[in-house]
């Protein structure tokens, strides 16, 4: 009887679609990454509910939404009692492992992770908690000394790599599971030589809607807001911009060649197509979109984020997936391609048979999700609504009040807000209904979501559905 495959994850960290050239990105050559869909399949329509770090982690790993696992906004850990990938996988008697950024225990920096903490992942000795390090110095005794700063160490994305391929050599005579999560390309938005110099400021695209005049209130001035991170007054703002650029476009050629070492050694090692090979990421990165930096607004860009997937014996050569799949979906979808049992738990849905080539019935709705601050909001394939709440920025409990219905077909830019317009009522209805009831049939506590949502009573207007 054959037995089941390794598998390995790869995972970044605020990596946008565009930075791969299999998603016609054309600023950056990811031969490597883009093998794994090449020789796989590659989804196109692949989003998060919430494009924060700790709570899209927590959807990919557990299978349920943000306020239902706990992980609900960043520096938030998830309900010890949830089960994740790796729980159900060692029931399997696969070896876990898990290698760099978890951000899923509270907001312990380092916080090197334990057997104790590490949810389901026995081997954790390089697993650490949260930080954006560049800088690994290894310790004769005791845990490496991890540094923002690049230095005379080795350099995280690196240190990685080779701790992986350590746990590779350790277990490719066993079955095993294995995330790798790269803290890259995530601020502070510099890497090591030579990659620091591959891409030439001068050369680097800005985007159309850079100098957007009009941005909605709470992109505008919230937390993550223009004026607050990269204000449109800034002195010498494109200059800075085009070097932040540069340097993310260096960080991602370095996860590349990395990712090219770990592929390379599966394939020494004549295991790579024993393994389900999975490259994603956690969120994108605005990068000079509507003048923004980082994430957590609303524009979809952040929200839909690459995903390869490469395993011969199930999946066909160039195989591309076009239905709207979410990371709440990705646990029980792995599952499905493993012919596992799911943990009964989760949220989401099984898209095995669509990653196989099959069609089935499928829903392309995908649903913003709320974090510390009350959004909410759908996706479909012709439209993206959604709406605000109370945000940090202004008085305590500022309202702001700039919702959002962009067409996604026409507006592809999403510069044209039509929410508020009286013929498009009825799609802004029927929209608010779907968000209404999803959150409805979540259960989810009506007070994280924004008040229009809710009725003049302050209760909740699900009563009315």
């Amino acid at each position: 009887m054959k037995r089941q495959p390794n598998v390995l994850i790869i995972l970044t960290d605020q990596q946008s679609r565009w930075t791969l050239s299999c998603y016609g990105g054309n600023e950056i050559h990811t031969p490597n990454i883009d093998s794994i869909g090449e020789e796989g399949a590659i989804l196109t329509n692949f989003f998060t509910p919430s494009a924060v770090c700790t709570p899209s982690r927590g959807c990919f790993i557990t299978g349920r939404y943000p306020h239902q696992n706990g992980a609900y906004t960043n520096d938030v850990p998830l309900n010890e009692n949830e089960i994740t990938l790796a729980h159900l996988l060692r029931n399997e008697n696969y070896k876990t492992g898990y290698i760099g950024k978890w951000h899923l225990n509270g907001a312990h920096y380092p916080g090197w992770m334990t057997a104790d903490t590490s949810m389901g992942f026995d081997d954790c000795e390089h697993m650490f908690n949260c930080g954006h390090y560049k800088n690994v110095v290894e310790q004769t005794n005791g845990k490496p000394i991890l540094n923002f700063d690049i230095g005379s160490g080795g350099y995280m994305t690196d240190w990685i790599t080779d701790k992986s391929l350590d746990f590779i050599e350790r277990n490719k005579e066993d079955k095993f599971f294995l995330m790798v999560s790269i803290p890259d390309p995530h601020t502070p938005y510099n890497v090591r030589e030579p990659y620091d110099k591959m891409f030439d400021p001068k050369d680097v695209t800005i985007p159309d809607t850079f100098n957007e005049e009009k941005l909605p209130d709470w992109a505008e001035d919230d937390e993550w807001g223009r004026e607050q991170l990269f204000s449109i007054n800034m002195k010498d703002r494109e200059e800075k911009f085009r070097h932040y650029k540069s340097q993310y476009l260096g960080e991602v050629k370095c996860i590349d060649d990395n990712v090219g070492r770990i592929l390379e050694y599966l394939k020494e090692k004549n295991i790579l197509d024993d393994t389900i090979v999975i490259f994603t990421t956690d969120h994108g990165d605005y990068m000079g979109e509507h003048g923004l930096l980082y994430k957590n607004n609303l524009y979809e860009s952040v929200y839909r984020i690459p995903f390869l997937i490469r395993w011969p014996e199930k999946i066909r050569k160039e195989t591309t997936v076009n239905e709207y799949i979410t990371v709440v979906d990705f646990q029980q979808t792995i599952l499905g391609l493993m012919n596992i049992p799911p943990s009964g738990r989760e949220q989401g849905r099984n898209a095995s048979e669509l990653i196989k080539g099959n069609k089935i019935v499928w829903n392309n709705e995908v649903y913003i999700h709320p974090n510390e601050v009350p959004r909410a909001g759908i996706i479909t394939e012709e439209y993206e609504l959604a709406y605000v709440g109370r945000g940090f920025n202004k008085e305590p409990n500022h309202q702001y009040k700039e919702h959002i219905l962009f067409d996604r077909i026409n507006d592809k830019q999403q510069t044209n807000n039509l929410y508020g317009k009286q013929e498009y009522e009825s799609i802004i209805s029927e929209l608010t209904n779907k968000i209404i009831n999803h959150h409805k049939k979540l259960g989810t506590n009506t007070d994280v979501l924004p008040k229009v949502l809710k009725n003049e009573s302050s209760q909740s207007i699900f009563d009315k559905i």
